[in-house]
């Protein structure tokens, strides 16, 4: 009987335990940061398709384009860049949009990209300096890097 009672206790403990390390429940606050271009259109399309991944899941996602990745937005790019086994970017970029993401592109990777106001008009997204990276990664919970 206590050899019973033993083994319900240290399983009901063992439950208990593994729900509180995976905790599937906890919403957290993610930042994804691209600075892979059309170049390497798996890798940029893996960026899109983890934050719509991630929206879809209930988190917060925020995603910072930088160096190659700042001409993602132009909408040539996002209607032409599909990653091998990653999707397509134009149906990652307009499900992260719908679920509330939200876009920063580099103000000095765009100006030297020729990346204008009218690339980003209408698309939940702005320039962003340096320091908003860095704010971004410290209020993150998670950051992932492409």
């Amino acid at each position: 009987m206590l050899k019973s009672l033993v083994l319900c206790l240290l399983l009901a403990l063992t439950i208990t335990y593994t729900k509180a390390q995976t905790n599937p429940s906890k919403k957290m606050n993610m930042l994804v940061h691209i600075t892979c271009g059309p170049t390497d259109p798996t890798r940029a399309a893996l960026g899109f398709l983890v934050a719509k991944t991630a929206l879809a899941e209930g988190h917060t996602v925020t995603l910072f384009l930088a160096g190659d990745a700042a001409v993602l937005l132009r909408n040539a790019e996002l209607d032409k860049v599909e990653g091998l086994g990653t999707g397509k970017l134009r149906e990652h970029f307009d499900a992260i949009v719908k679920a509330g993401g939200r876009f920063y592109v580099s103000g000095m990777s765009a100006k030297a990209r020729g990346i204008t106001e009218a690339d980003l008009k209408g698309k939940s997204a702005e320039f962003a300096m340096p320091t908003k990276l860095v704010q971004l990664a410290a209020d993150s919970d998670r950051m992932f890097s492409y």
